[in-house]
């Protein structure tokens, strides 16, 4: 059976914990039992170089796992290694390894914090300055928390602890480090590119064969020969071809050093601690040199690769855009055409980029010259519609965004980026939405009603022509403004209320009154809620007609209805409105009323001698000099034929009563002037004073006191009081 997927991956990870246990615990010894064999300081401490770089290409949560791996297989080593050391200084070994493990921590979580995660792609210029500061601070640390640490536990002289323990470790840190990270990343690629393993292991081996030939002789100062087989392997293999060949160079000097061998040992009296800082000065010379061009490589070429892979996908997106895309000379010559003409033209590459301003429709050309005129001149973006001949014959709208860009392919020169976009069915459509605009616009400019679009901030939106007809107001003079701006304040309050309830979801119906040019006009206004295709509010909707010649023939019907049309006074039924009306307001505070009666005597005689003519113009003098008798809360009525009665109120004793009577017989003393002749007319007068609760009642008594002023000669008048 397959083991599970889980079940696997736990293995996997102990088999790293006991690989990297493993790592430490052998370099940890390894140098140790070095420096006590030769009797000189460690010119390399390669256990933190390791757990750098393992931690770095694990996740956050395993790392307390591994730092206490380092811990145990630090103590483990120490054990074997140190002898009755350890035994009279137990605390000492625990308190180096929780050094190491500090200066860990630091260089492991600086490079984290910037890149969290290393790959190919990753800005190794960037990478390495970040680690090699934090490597510095880190190393300085430990140094000098070592030092007082062998100081307090052996007597060690501290700086000089300091100088050995510092160069030691930053040496451990910027080539083990490396070398391990790089490990780590490239796996199998550390052994070459498929194909090219044999020429990279040979070029490998070259080099470790001249580096041990320069450590093998101590007679002549060679140490620069390494450099030129150190350099050819970063210039061809990268990273790999770095770090195996500054580890060859590192295992190789360490040793050789270690034993005495080498070139530096030319240095006569020199102490192994002396040679030991010379190996390190040379392998720290080394990655100074080597290391820099590694990382300048490495982002050269993941710049290289960026920019190939835009220009893949920019030759990717240019040749299956269904837009048209150009590469167009100052000269107007078209360096790249997309194979997209095709489908969208009709024409070949070939053809297309043969072809000139033929193609352009004849009323498109200026446009389109002018533009690229001033797109070379101001360098800005354009954006131009025009229409092009397709291969068939017919014309195709384009919109057209061109740029001026550098050009990729001659250096220091400017060309133009073309993108094409087919917009013909647009244009189409917004040639049709004009159209219907047109049409709709001409139906509501002519439409006898103000049609306007109110938007939610109460401003007009839209105003058909009308209003101009209506109003005198241009609709361009409302567009943009408020109702209140537009149609003044004392008009707005009417408005304001109707318009609110509108906005609020709610039609509306009202008339309302305002003046225009020196003219009282009547308006009905119809207010509906306006909603956009999703339903949203967006304002409201207002239809008003005017409506001043129904308004004024209803004022006119209503005028007649309760007026005589000859004499323009009240008529019968405004009468009897009038004096239930009064009859109501004396009885209600106990006071009489004044009713009189007026006949025109001998009015038949009048209309069989003189006419009918004489006899109207006889009646509208009456009713004018009645008018200017009376009062004018009075009310003076004509009931028909020659009978008038005026009712007033406000007149409680007899003698008022018998001054006003006598007043309206005298407005007949003067003659009626007809044309030439001057017609005598006199009034016989019924007056009724009294209080009562009937119309019939006063009209009753009103009646027989006309009687009898008639009985007793005319040209009078009777007077009759009392209750009723």
């Amino acid at each position: 059976m397959q083991p599970s997927q889980p079940h696997r991956e736990r293995w996997i990870v102990l088999v790293k914990r006991v690989a990297v246990f493993l790592a430490i615990f052998i370099t940890v010894g390894c140098s140790m039992l070095l420096a006590r064999h030769t009797g000189s300081v460690m010119s390399i401490w390669i256990p933190n170089g390791i757990l750098v770089a393992v931690l770095l290409y694990a996740p956050d949560r395993r790392w307390l796992a591994y730092l206490l791996l380092y811990i145990a297989a630090f103590l483990l080593a120490h054990f074997i290694t140190a002898g009755g050391l350890l035994g009279q200084h137990p605390w000492m070994a625990l308190a180096l390894a929780l050094t190491h493990v500090l200066e860990i921590l630091i260089v492991a979580s600086a490079i984290r914090r910037g890149f969290p995660q290393i790959a190919e792609d990753t800005r190794f210029l960037r990478l390495g300055r970040i680690a090699f500061g934090s490597t510095l601070v880190a190393c300085t640390l430990s140094s000098l928390m070592a030092a007082a640490i062998l100081r307090a536990a052996i007597g060690a002289p501290y700086w000089n602890t300091v100088d050995w323990w510092f160069r030691s470790r930053v040496l451990g840190m910027v080539i083990v480090g490396t070398l391990s990270l790089v490990t780590l990343i490239q796996q199998r690629r550390m052994f070459g590119q498929p194909g090219k393993r044999l020429h990279m292991w040979r070029d490998v081996v070259l080099h470790a064969a001249i580096t041990m030939a320069v450590f093998a002789q101590s007679r002549y100062p060679l140490l620069f020969i390494v450099f030129a087989p150190l350099l050819y392997l970063v210039f061809h293999y990268r990273f790999p071809g770095l770090v195996i060949g500054i580890a060859i160079v590192a295992v190789v000097t360490t040793v050789a050093t270690a034993l005495g061998r080498g070139p530096f040992d030319l240095i006569l009296a020199a102490t192994p601690g002396e040679r030991a800082l010379l190996a390190q000065v040379y392998l720290g010379v080394l990655c100074v040199v080597a290391v820099p061009v590694a990382l300048a490589l490495a982002d050269r070429r993941r710049l290289s690769r960026q920019v190939s892979e835009s220009e893949n996908r920019y030759r990717l997106l240019a040749d299956y855009a269904s837009d048209l895309i150009m590469r167009i000379s100052r000269d107007g010559t078209r360096r790249y055409v997309s194979p997209s003409v095709k489908d969208l033209l009709g024409w070949g590459i070939e053809e297309f980029i043969d072809s000139g301003s033929e193609l352009i429709h004849p009323d498109d050309r200026a446009l389109v010259a002018a533009a690229v005129a001033r797109l070379w001149e101001t360098g800005k973006p354009s954006l131009t519609e025009y229409r092009v001949r397709r291969r068939s014959g017919d014309y195709l709208w384009l919109e057209a965004l061109v740029s001026v860009a550098p050009s990729p392919d001659r250096p220091g020169e400017m060309e133009l980026v073309y993108t094409g976009r087919d917009i013909t069915q647009a244009k189409e459509a917004q040639q049709a939405l004009a159209e219907s605009e047109q049409r709709l616009r001409t139906i509501t400019d002519n439409v006898p009603a103000l049609i306007a679009h109110i938007d939610e901030d109460q401003c007009y939106t839209f105003v058909n022509g009308y209003v101009s007809a209506m109003v005198g107001v241009q609709p361009q003079m409302m567009v943009g403004r408020t109702v209140e701006e537009v149609r003044g304040a004392e008009v707005y309050a009417v408005l304001k209320p109707h318009i609110e309830l509108a906005l609020e979801g709610t039609a509306t119906t009202f008339e309302y009154e305002a003046d225009y040019g020196n003219q009282h006009h009547y308006f009905q206004a119809t207010y509906v809620p306006a909603r956009t295709a999703s339903g949203e509010a967006n304002g409201i909707y207002a239809l008003t007609t005017e409506i001043t010649r129904m308004k004024q023939a209803e004022q006119q019907l209503a005028f007649l209805a309760r007026h005589d049309t000859l004499t323009g006074i009240a008529n019968r039924l405004a009468f009897g409105e009038g004096i239930n009306a009064a009859i109501r307001r004396a009885s209600r505070g106990g006071e009489p009323l004044l009713l009189m009666m007026i006949d025109v005597d001998h009015f038949k005689q009048i209309n069989d001698t003189h006419g009918h003519a004489a006899g109207d113009a006889v009646l509208q003098e009456l009713a004018c000099r009645l008018r200017s008798a009376i009062r004018a809360s009075d009310l003076l009525a004509r009931l028909g034929g020659d009978e008038f009665v005026i009712l007033c109120e406000d007149i409680a004793t007899r003698d008022a009563a018998e001054t006003l009577a006598g007043k309206i017989t005298a407005t007949m003393a003067p003659p009626v002037v007809f044309g030439d002749r001057r017609l005598s007319v006199t009034l016989s007068v019924g007056v009724a004073l009294c209080r009562v609760d009937t119309a019939d009642a006063l009209m009753h008594l009103a009646d027989q006191a006309l009687y009898r002023a008639k009985e007793h000669g005319r040209a009078r008048y009777e007077l009759l009081s009392g209750e009723a």
